[in-house]
């Protein structure tokens, strides 16, 4: 795992955060790798990465708080479901189904302030093995650095 950080480390120093969400997109079988942050009651998307390479729909952009997965990861600290339209803890949410896959983890500078999310995320079933998820919460420490301010 300590080779793989270094090599995401790698990435965001190289190319900045697109890079580095393209390396972790690429670990994982989740269409998309992102960022969010909130803003106004709404999380805008900082850097996204579609595997198909396809221009991100405006859905994905800009999210109301309380229609996106990432409020989960803001109350609780963390989200994953690899199967939404049977999780009932999404029981009447407006994407339950729809956005089949979903785990995320929040992003801090210091540990108190939050800065946004990492999310993988697909309209798929998909699974995170949990090792990867477990490189998943080391990356989430690497890579508040590398978010623009603000």
């Amino acid at each position: 795992m300590e080779n793989a950080l270094l090599a995401l480390r790698a990435h965001l120093d190289q190319g900045g955060l697109p890079a580095g969400l393209k390396f972790l997109n690429d670990r994982v079988s989740h269409r998309f790798t992102g960022v969010y942050r909130l803003q106004g009651g709404t999380m805008h998307n900082a850097g996204l990465i579609d595997k198909r390479g396809e221009i991100a729909p405006d859905a994905l952009l800009a999210v109301p708080l309380t229609s996106s997965f990432c409020q989960f990861v803001l109350r609780d600290g963390v989200f994953a479901t690899g199967l939404s339209g049977s999780d009932d803890r999404l029981a009447g949410h407006p994407y339950q189904g729809v956005l089949n896959s979903y785990v995320g983890l929040p992003l801090t500078r210091t540990g108190d302030d939050l800065q946004g999310t990492l999310c993988h995320f697909d309209f798929e079933p998909v699974q995170v093995p949990e090792p990867e998820f477990d490189f998943l919460r080391k990356a989430a420490l690497l890579l508040p650095r590398y978010l623009p301010r603000g």
